[in-house]
C-alpha cells in the first residue's frame, strides 16, 4: 500500500486572503483516504477551523508549520512570511519565483539553504503544459466585474469579500447603462478569459475577444478604441508589450485597464505601464490624467473577492492531484519538482555570472 503523505494547511499571511487550497469537504475525503491533515488557525479563512476538525483534521496554531516534521507537505496559496530564513519543508503554493519577479532569487535561496522544495502550483501541469489546478476563471471574472463597476462609478473601496450572487446583482443593476460600452478581453480563450467574458455578459457587455492570433500582430489603434481592456494573458516568456506609456499618450477611447495576469516586475509583463500592483484598499491607480484619463486595476489576488466560490473550484481540481503526491509513477509532481530544480540551477548560474 502506498504511503499516504502528511499535509499541513498553513494560515495565510496576507490579511485580504480568505481563500483556501483545500475546502473542508475535500480535506475530509483526504482524511478518509488515509492522509493526515493538519489545519492552522486563521482569523480570516472563509471556512471556520471547526469545519475542518469536524471531518477529522488536526488543528494547530497559526505559523507553527515552521516547527513541524519535515515530512509534512506545507500547503498554502500566497506568499510565505519572511522568517524562517531557511525553508526545510516541501511547500505547495504559488511562489511567483520563476519569472524573475522581485524577491524571486531570495525565495529560491531560502529553499536551497534549508533543503526544502517549492512545488509551485502555477507549474502543476500535464504533459502538454496545461495547468491542472488554477484560479484563472475567477480571477478573470472578478477582474472584469471590478473594472465594470469602476467604469460606472459604483466601485466602493476598500474592496471586501462578497458572494457571486451579490456581485452579479451589482453588475446587472447597471446593465442598461452598459449600452455602447466597448470592452476588449485579451487572452479570451483561456480560463481567465472565459471568466472575464462571463462577467461582462452578466453586466450586459458583449466584449471583443482576442487571443494568440490577434496578439501576434497586435492592432494598437483597435485596442485603444475600447473603453475597457482586460488582460487575461498567461505569458511564460517575454513578448512585445501590448501597451506602453507612450501608447497612452495617443488619441484613444481607452479609460480603464485591468491587468488580471499581474506580472509586474517580470520580463514577461505585457503591460509595462506601472511598477507596483494596486491593492484592496486602493484598487484603482490613475496612470494618466487629462480629458480622457486612464485608470489601472492590478490586484494580484483577485479571486479572494469571491473566496467561497474560488476555493471550492480550486480545491476540486487540486484534491485529486494531492492523492498522487508520493506515487512513484506519478508524473505531475515529478514535473513540478524538476521545474524547481531547473530554476534553482538557473538562478545560481545567473548569480555566478553576475559576480564573475
Amino acid at each position: 500500500m502506498m504511503h499516504r503523505p502528511r499535509l499541513w494547511i498553513r494560515a495565510e499571511t496576507r490579511s485580504t486572503e480568505q481563500r483556501v487550497p483545500i475546502v473542508p469537504a475535500d480535506a475530509g475525503r483526504l482524511v478518509r483516504a488515509g492522509f493526515t491533515v493538519t489545519v492552522e488557525e486563521s482569523p480570516q479563512r472563509v471556512f471556520p477551523l471547526a469545519a475542518y476538525a469536524a471531518v477529522g483534521c488536526r488543528t494547530a496554531p497559526a505559523g507553527t508549520w515552521v516547527d513541524a516534521d519535515t515530512d509534512q507537505f506545507v500547503v498554502g496559496l500566497k506568499e510565505l512570511s519572511d522568517q524562517p530564513e531557511a525553508l526545510r519543508h516541501r511547500h505547495i503554493y504559488f511562489g511567483h519565483a520563476y519569472k524573475e519577479q522581485r524577491g524571486a532569487a531570495r525565495l529560491l535561496s531560502r529553499f536551497t539553504v534549508g533543503g526544502g522544495r517549492l512545488l509551485d502550483l502555477e507549474y502543476l501541469v500535464d504533459g502538454a503544459g496545461r495547468r491542472l489546478a488554477a484560479f484563472g476563471y475567477w480571477a478573470g471574472y472578478v477582474g472584469a466585474a471590478v473594472a465594470v463597476l469602476h467604469l460606472r462609478g459604483t466601485l466602493h473601496s476598500p474592496l471586501v469579500p462578497i458572494t457571486r450572487s451579490a456581485l452579479d446583482a451589482e453588475l446587472r443593476a447597471g446593465a442598461r447603462s452598459a449600452t455602447g460600452t466597448r470592452a476588449l478581453v485579451v487572452g479570451a480563450l483561456g480560463r481567465c478569459g472565459r471568466g472575464a467574458r462571463d462577467a461582462l455578459e452578466v453586466a450586459g457587455i458583449a466584449p471583443t475577444c482576442w487571443d494568440l492570433a490577434e496578439t501576434r500582430d497586435l492592432d494598437l489603434a483597435a485596442l485603444l478604441s475600447h473603453d475597457l481592456l482586460v488582460n487575461a494573458v498567461l505569458a511564460i516568456r517575454p513578448v512585445p508589450p501590448f501597451v506602453t506609456p507612450e501608447d497612452l499618450a495617443q488619441p484613444r477611447r481607452l479609460r480603464t485597464i485591468v491587468d488580471v495576469s499581474c506580472d509586474v516586475g517580470s520580463p514577461c509583463n505585457v503591460l509595462p505601464i506601472y511598477d507596483r500592483p494596486t491593492t484592496w484598499g486602493t484598487p484603482v491607480a490613475r496612470l494618466r490624467s487629462g480629458q480622457v484619463p486612464v485608470d489601472l486595476i492590478a490586484i494580484d489576488n483577485l479571486p479572494s473577492l469571491l473566496p467561497l466560490e474560488a476555493s471550492e473550484s480550486f480545491s476540486a481540481e487540486l484534491t485529486p492531484l494531492l492523492t498522487t503526491l508520493e506515487d512513484p509513477s506519478g508524473e505531475v509532481w515529478r514535473r513540478c519538482q524538476e521545474t524547481f530544480d531547473r530554476q534553482v540551477t538557473r538562478t545560481r548560474k545567473m548569480k555566478e555570472s553576475t559576480v564573475g
